[in-house]
C-alpha cells in the first residue's frame, strides 16, 4: 500500500480528499479517489472535539479504523507527530497508514517552532517514515497562521526536503504557485479552499497533490445542522431527497 502511494507522487497531480472517519473514508475510495487522507479537524469534531485537541491514542484508533475500511493509500495528517515524531511514526505505520505528515506549528506555544528545532524533528520523522516506506509529508505553517512570509516558507521547505520529507505543503499559499514549485524542487501538496486555483491550473502549475482539509467534513456536517433545522422547524423530511439512495449506500458500505 505505500508502494501505491509513492508511485501517485511520481508524475502528474492527484487529489486526494481529507475523511474524518471510516464511513467518510468509504464514501470517497467508493467515489473513485485513488487515495485518502485524514484531516486533524475534522476528525476531532467526529471526536466531539476541536482541532489540536486529539490525543495520540485517538488518532492512532480512528486510522486504524479507517485503513481497515479502504483499499486504497491512506495518509494521515498527524499535525506535529506529538512529542515523540519517532514512535508516533511506528504507530501510525503499524495502524495501516501509507504517509503522515509533521507540521511546524506548536500549538502549546501558539507559533511557529524555531528552524533548527522544527529541521530536527523532519529528520526524525523522515528517518522511521524510510523504515517503514511512509511517504513523509513536511507542513510550513507560517502563512496559514501570519508567522513568517512566503521567502522564510519556502526556506524552511527546502530545509525539510532536504532532511529527508518527501512532500512540502505550505497550507494558505494562493499565489504564483508555478513559482512556488520550482522553488522547493520536490513534489508540492496544495490545499484547496476558495481563492485557490483549480485542480486543472494546479496541475499545470506542476502541483503533484491537491487535498482540502476539513472542508468535506464541515460541508457534510453543515448538511447536518440544515436538515436538523429543517425536522425541527418545520417537521418535515424533505433533507432525505438530498441524501444518499439506498443503491449508494449499498455501493459505499456493502462490500
Amino acid at each position: 500500500m505505500s508502494q501505491r502511494f509513492h508511485d501517485l507522487h511520481a508524475a502528474g497531480t492527484f487529489v486526494i480528499p481529507n475523511a474524518w472517519d471510516a464511513g467518510s473514508a468509504r464514501l470517497l475510495e467508493t467515489a473513485g479517489f485513488p487515495a485518502v487522507a485524514t484531516t486533524s479537524s475534522g476528525l476531532a469534531a467526529a471526536l466531539g472535539k476541536l482541532d489540536q485537541q486529539v490525543t495520540r491514542d485517538e488518532l492512532v484508533t480512528q486510522v486504524a479504523a479507517m485503513a481497515r475500511a479502504i483499499t486504497v493509500p491512506l495518509s494521515v495528517d498527524s499535525e506535529r507527530l506529538f512529542d515523540d515524531p519517532a514512535e508516533t511514526v511506528e504507530l501510525l505505520a503499524e495502524a495501516g497508514a501509507a504517509g503522515v505528515s509533521i507540521e511546524d506549528y506548536d500549538p502549546a506555544t501558539g507559533s511557529v517552532e524555531p528552524l533548527a528545532a522544527a529541521v530536527e524533528r523532519v529528520g526524525v520523522a523522515a528517518e522511521a517514515a524510510r523504515r517503514h516506506g511512509l511517504v513523509l509529508t513536511a507542513r510550513a505553517e507560517g502563512l496559514l497562521y501570519g508567522q513568517g512570509d512566503r521567502d522564510d516558507v519556502i526556506t524552511r521547505l527546502v530545509a525539510y526536503r532536504d532532511a529527508g520529507a518527501g512532500v512540502l505543503f505550505a497550507p494558505g499559499l494562493q499565489d504564483d504557485i508555478a513559482g512556488f514549485v520550482t522553488a522547493v524542487r520536490a513534489p508540492v501538496n496544495v490545499l484547496l479552499l476558495p481563492g485557490v486555483p483549480s485542480v486543472p491550473e494546479l496541475a499545470r502549475a506542476g502541483v503533484r497533490r491537491v487535498s482540502v482539509g476539513g472542508s468535506l467534513a464541515w460541508a457534510a456536517y453543515g448538511a447536518l445542522r440544515d436538515a436538523a433545522r429543517e425536522l425541527l422547524d418545520t417537521g418535515t423530511a424533505g433533507y432525505r431527497a438530498r441524501g444518499l439512495t439506498p443503491a449508494e449506500v449499498t455501493a459505499a458500505f456493502g462490500g
